[in-house]
Order: C-alpha cells, then sequence, then structure tokens
C-alpha cells in the first residue's frame, strides 16, 4: 500500500491505471476554458517524461473535450478543470468514466472544498490538483498516475501542509450537507440569521438549527470561528459558489 500526499495545496488519490511501457509518446488532454492555463500547462508538461514526446491536446470546453477523446483513443491522461462553461468538471468527469473508464482523469480546481474533493474521488477521478501547486510537485504526481501508483482514500486529505494541524492532519475533513454548505457560504458574507432566512427562504429557526450544527461541525463557539476553520479546510466563497 502506498499513502496519500498533499503538499503546497496539492491533494490526490492516485488509481490503477497504468500507462503501456513501449509507448513513447506521452498524449496528455488539457481541459480549461483559460488560454493562458492551457499554454501554461502544455510548457509544463514537456518535462512530464524527459526523452519522451508529449503531445498536448487542448480544449476549451467539455464538448470539444469529448470530440478529442473520440478521435484520440490513445490518450494517455486528462487534465480537467472543475469549472467550464458548458458544464461542471464533476459531470464531465462521469462522463468521461462511462466512455473511457481506462483512462486516468485529474481534476483541477482553484481552491480545496473537502466536499468537492471527496465527489471527485467517488466518480473515479485520479487526482485532485489544486492550481497553487509547484509545476515540479505536478508533474512528481502525474509520473506517479501514469506509473500506475495507488493511495488509500482513507488518507485523503485537501489540507496545504501550512495550515494542517496535528488534529487536522488524522482527521476527515467535515463533510457538509447541501443545505448546510448554502449557509456556511452566507456565514462567509457576512449574513445575519435574518438575512440568510430571507435569501434561502428558510424559517428562523431552521437556520438557527443549520448554524448551531455548523458550529458543531467546526467545533467553534461563533460565527466567526466557524468562518475561520472552514477555510482552514478549503472551504472558502469561490468554491462555494453554485
Amino acid at each position: 500500500m502506498g499513502h496519500a500526499v498533499g503538499q503546497g495545496g496539492f491533494c490526490f488519490q492516485v488509481l490503477d491505471c497504468k500507462k503501456d511501457p513501449k509507448a513513447n509518446i506521452l498524449k496528455i488532454l488539457v481541459i480549461d476554458d483559460h488560454a493562458l492555463v492551457r499554454e501554461g500547462l502544455c510548457q509544463v508538461l514537456q518535462a512530464l517524461q524527459p526523452g519522451e514526446t508529449t503531445e498536448v491536446l487542448q480544449a476549451a470546453s467539455c464538448a470539444r473535450a469529448f470530440e478529442l477523446a473520440h478521435f484520440n483513443p490513445d490518450i494517455d491522461l486528462v487534465l480537467l478543470d472543475y469549472r467550464l462553461p458548458d458544464m461542471s468538471g464533476l459531470a464531465a468527469l462521469e462522463i468521461f468514466g462511462q466512455r473511457h473508464p481506462e483512462l486516468p482523469v485529474v481534476i483541477l480546481s482553484g481552491s480545496a472544498n473537502p466536499g468537492v474533493i471527496q465527489q471527485a474521488r467517488s466518480l473515479g477521478a485520479a487526482g485532485f490538483v489544486t492550481k497553487s501547486c509547484l509545476s515540479d510537485y505536478l508533474l512528481t504526481i502525474l509520473r506517479k498516475i501514469l506509473a500506475g501508483e495507488s493511495y488509500p482514500a482513507s488518507n485523503f486529505s485537501p489540507l496545504d501542509e501550512e495550515t494542517q494541524g496535528t488534529q487536522l492532519k488524522t482527521s476527515a475533513p467535515p463533510v457538509l450537507s447541501p443545505r448546510q454548505l448554502d449557509v456556511l457560504r452566507a456565514l462567509m458574507g457576512g449574513l445575519t440569521n435574518r438575512q440568510i432566512s430571507e435569501q434561502l427562504s428558510l424559517g428562523p429557526e431552521t437556520v438557527k438549527f443549520h448554524v448551531s450544527n455548523i458550529l458543531r461541525i467546526f467545533g467553534a463557539s461563533t460565527r466567526t470561528q466557524a468562518v475561520l476553520e472552514a477555510k482552514r479546510w478549503g472551504y472558502d466563497l469561490a468554491s462555494l459558489s453554485p
């Protein structure tokens, strides 16, 4: 058995997806709606396998990505952005899993939302990468994925090493229900219980119930503490946006 790895905002779970050792050309599909991100990844990926040619296919949408995957059955790896204009990354991940079950797909995200990471893992993602990781570290992990190394899901962690306390290192990330995520997003926006009630069309007692549960989940005694603890676990307004 291996172990989970996390560094510089980077978190991943690697599945069994060995690459044919006879192949000398790597073909990688990069899916991101930002051209600068795609071009940057193209440059980084050239150093993935020294001595081998790396061909990078680019797609700005899921529709285009599915076309490229269909006409290029020899793709070795997919880097898939979590937020795309025509479909969510998780929905696209599920389609890739149905159409190309042997193809490893790594999710790229601007933040490490534990709930999203858990969903990606359950849908068969080969890894989950936050865009704040260093390029050298990204390459190291992609090499592990291509080599077929695997790690137990129980050790999968979305935390940066800089923010991990002793308790956080040994605990599973808190997972909130969809409604709790709505309320947490409102708390992060500074809304009062009354404002949350109006925005989410919930009764005052229901809002109070959800807020109390969120405080309990994050071991906080105040709303401010709960928001700070949530951020330590990777929850933020960007990752919680619908």
